[in-house]
């Protein structure tokens, strides 16, 4: 008889490019300069945590490029590319003016500030709200959450450690979050409300300041927050260490195994759509299940 017993599911990355190595020995200037052109998701992120570590000036305008990048990918994700993964017609046509573009996803009114509000939204016929209805359909409550992950912290941070490094940490206390948490878990809704939440967020300018510390840099990103760490001597990089939302994620008990373990046998065809609600920025391999995805 053959064995028909489960195995479950695991994701593997591609392998990055050693980034120290890469910058080791040469300019900090000429590493502020490359490391934003070699990584360019996020590319404003990534260019004000360098600059910070390396204690250089932070170019002009920065703040607005800042809010910017971050409030354009979570566009093109919740009106573009997650649509079009749910059968639906994509939402927003990208544009400059992203003000418009949120506009034509969340409608004339206000984005709901209290759960009630969040459940009248849910029902209505705006594009987000649409996107919203097809992901809480595909998951039923606590399918594919997560819990008992802490939110990062600039203070030492380590790139094993399971945390939730992403969107949802900046506004875990925002009654939708904790609405959305109650009565579907920290699964896949509630990461989409964080999104549309730190999208609004950006558009605002109310993004978290960067901040440094004990030499670790902390800055918000699309995903949740970088971190950095260098030093020079005599203007050449001596060490140079880079963390991302996404190493976070994937480490062991992190927001991506957890978040798979609770993904019911019958539901593991949705494991691509729960890597891109998740939003890696890096390729992944899913193995195991019925199948590799």
């Amino acid at each position: 008889m053959l064995d028909r017993t489960q195995s479950p599911l695991t994701v593997e990355p591609v392998a990055t490019p050693p980034v120290a190595a890469m910058v080791m020995g040469r300019p900090v200037q000429d590493a502020a300069d490359l490391l934003p052109r070699l990584f360019n998701l996020c590319r404003a992120s990534q260019d004000v945590a360098v600059r910070m570590a390396f204690d250089l000036p932070l170019a002009d305008g920065w703040e607005a490029a800042l809010s910017q990048d971050i409030a354009r990918d979570h566009l093109l994700k919740l009106g573009v590319i997650l649509p079009q993964r749910l059968g639906l017609a994509p939402c927003v046509v990208p544009s400059p003016d992203l003000a418009e573009m949120a506009a034509s996803l969340v409608g004339d009114d206000p984005f709901p500030k209290t759960g009630d509000g969040f459940e009248t939204f849910l029902m209505s016929a705006t594009p987000l709200a649409e996107v919203m209805q097809a992901v809480d359909a595909c998951f039923a409550p606590k399918e594919a959450s997560v819990q008992g992950l802490a939110p990062p912290e600039v203070a030492t941070p380590d790139a094993n450690a399971a945390l939730e490094n992403s969107v949802a940490a900046r506004h875990l206390k925002h009654p939708v979050m904790l609405h959305v948490a109650q009565t579907r878990g920290q699964g896949p809704l509630w990461r989409i409300v964080a999104r549309v939440l730190d999208m609004l967020t950006a558009l605002e300018g109310n993004l978290p300041i960067p901040v440094k510390q004990d030499d670790w840099v902390m800055v918000p990103a699309a995903r949740g927050s970088y971190f950095v760490q260098g030093s020079s001597r005599d203007g050449l990089v001596t060490s140079f260490t880079r963390i991302t939302p996404t190493d976070h994620m994937l480490a062991k008990g992190g927001i991506m195994e957890q978040s798979l373990a609770r993904l019911p046998e019958g539901k593991q065809r949705m494991a691509p759509l729960l890597v891109d609600i998740l939003d890696p920025c890096v390729q992944v391999t899913i193995t195991g299940g019925k199948q590799d995805a």
